[in-house]
């Protein structure tokens, strides 16, 4: 069977979801594919249902917060309880750090990261400057569905694109599992793994990338030395999984038995992981240890992420008296990924574009900005904090080689490293909107997307109350706190 379409979006995370509400929104037919059966991507079938601090993180995103707060219990925003690294006297000692659901923090609050040094030497600024949002995953794909809904959006669940044809740079169709053959004017690829643009043969970046490829000062060194952590391989690890899993309150104390055949034994380096314990609105804590494994593809990667986390719900409620009152509730479907394969572009952000920050990048397509830390979970992992927001390029979004085609999601032209820090949700929605507008723009004027003229998708982003400096412009915020109150 055949289908036409003007924009056809592969893939309903987060960047999915902002690229079809702004196409659709802006007159173009869209047809969304996914190959889960519910839309969201992480934040739903993984449950990363918290979005952490984060500069840019208005236009779409905002609308999904407003829509989730009309639901009973939907939605917080949270600030910092107990954390190992921010101990207070007379605390009880915590497994990591708590995120408690804080109703004198607005939505303004959670736009910013950037400024510590570290939670150790900043706490005052941590407490006051550090927070999110915290959703339930079921309310966020409702809502997320009837906004498709209510723009006219045609959502295809459950289906996966298999295969494409591409001539002279422009992608012709897309096959799906269904066996429908899908035609379309423009392509977004908002998935995780760049699956799109990978099946048309576009240079693709997987792992780690070794210094001398970026220069960057933070990427491992193997030319004269070994790398620390992975040696001479020439396959570096991602940044590394986690399974989230979810506890709820219980009537009576006690240990959970752990099964016979899984030890009680650390698996990841000396200790066990830390974790990040989030209040959920409906009850309990969302529980993301950071991180279960390194990314495995393979087949017996999420038995394994759920034997270890087994064993971490059993040491927490061992060493820590207080989980004793709670039960393991739920275990994600999917396991979180923080990074897959990513699609090389006529730009690749990377760390010189972070430590640069918005007053030294000199890009004049900047489309969303983000001040997330560098942030590698695993081996050869750390934290490193930003002094200021910076800004991803337009043409971060399109593949080398490719006329028709956007990319929009943590497979984007970024760098390892630069992935690390604007992989987060919602700066993954700042770009899909960015990249369904694009991509309208284009159709409506007889061009290319990589030829959209970037003044003019900016002035489209910002009358869609898209954050593109730093400080915030006065009348943008307060419309965000007149909205939110």
């Amino acid at each position: 069977m055949r289908r036409g379409t003007d924009i056809a979006v592969v893939g309903a995370g987060s960047g999915g979801i902002g690229a079809a509400l702004a196409a659709e929104r802006a007159g173009a037919r869209v047809l969304l594919i996914e190959r889960s059966p519910t839309i969201g991507g992480t934040a739903v079938r993984a449950g990363v249902s918290t979005w952490e601090p984060v500069a840019g993180a208005t236009g779409v995103p905002f609308e999904i917060y407003l829509a989730l707060r009309e639901r009973p219990d939907a939605v917080a925003c949270y600030s910092y309880g107990r954390h190992i690294c921010m101990p207070r006297p007379g605390e009880a000692p915590f497994p990591g750090g708590e995120h408690v659901m804080d109703r004198a923090v607005g939505y303004l609050n959670t736009l910013q990261r950037h400024g510590m040094r570290s939670l150790r030497e900043d706490e005052q600024f941590a407490r006051e400057t550090l927070h999110g949002v915290v959703f339930e995953p079921d309310a966020y794909a409702e809502v997320a569905c009837e906004m498709l809904r209510e723009a006219g959006v045609e959502v295809l669940m459950g289906i996966a694109v298999v295969g494409a044809e591409a001539t002279d740079g422009r992608v012709e169709h897309i096959r799906l599992s269904d066996g429908t053959e899908v035609r379309g004017r423009a392509f977004l690829d908002c998935t995780g793994d760049g699956a799109l643009c990978a099946a048309v043969g576009c240079e693709m970046m997987a792992g780690r990338d070794w210094r001398d490829r970026f220069g960057e000062p933070h990427a491992p060194q193997v030319y004269g030395q070994e790398c620390p952590c992975h040696g001479k391989a020439s396959s570096i690890a991602t940044n590394a999984a986690t399974l989230i899993y979810r506890i709820m309150p219980a009537d009576t104390d006690r240990v959970e038995p752990l099964p016979d055949d899984i030890p009680a034994e650390c698996w990841w380096r000396e200790r066990f992981p830390s974790v990040s314990a989030v209040q959920a609105p409906r009850g309990g804590y969302i529980m993301n240890m950071l991180p279960t494994a390194e990314y495995r593809s393979s087949a017996a990667f999420y038995e394994e992420c759920r034997r270890r986390l087994l064993a971490h719900w059993h040491y927490v409620q061992s060493e820590f008296p207080e989980f004793r009152g709670y039960r393991l509730a739920w275990i994600a479907p999917e396991v979180g990924l923080r990074e897959e394969r990513r699609v090389v572009g006529e730009y690749v952000l990377t760390e010189h574009d972070l430590l640069a920050g918005l007053s030294g990048q000199g890009h004049a397509d900047i489309i969303a900005i983000a001040d997330h830390a560098m942030d590698l979970h695993g081996e050869g992992g750390g934290c490193r904090e930003l002094s200021e927001p910076y800004g991803v390029p337009f043409r971060c979004l399109v593949p080398k080689g490719l006329r028709n085609v956007l990319v929009a999601s943590r497979a984007s032209s970024f760098s390892a490293i630069a992935a690390s820090s604007c992989r987060l949700s919602r700066t993954m929605m700042q770009l899909g909107q960015a990249a369904g507008t694009a991509a309208v723009l284009a159709l409506e004027r007889g061009m290319d997307a990589p030829d959209v003229p970037a003044d003019d998708l900016r002035d489209e982003l910002r009358a869609q109350h898209v954050q593109l400096e730093w400080p915030m412009r006065d009348e943008l915020r307060e419309w965000i706190a007149q909205t939110d109150a």
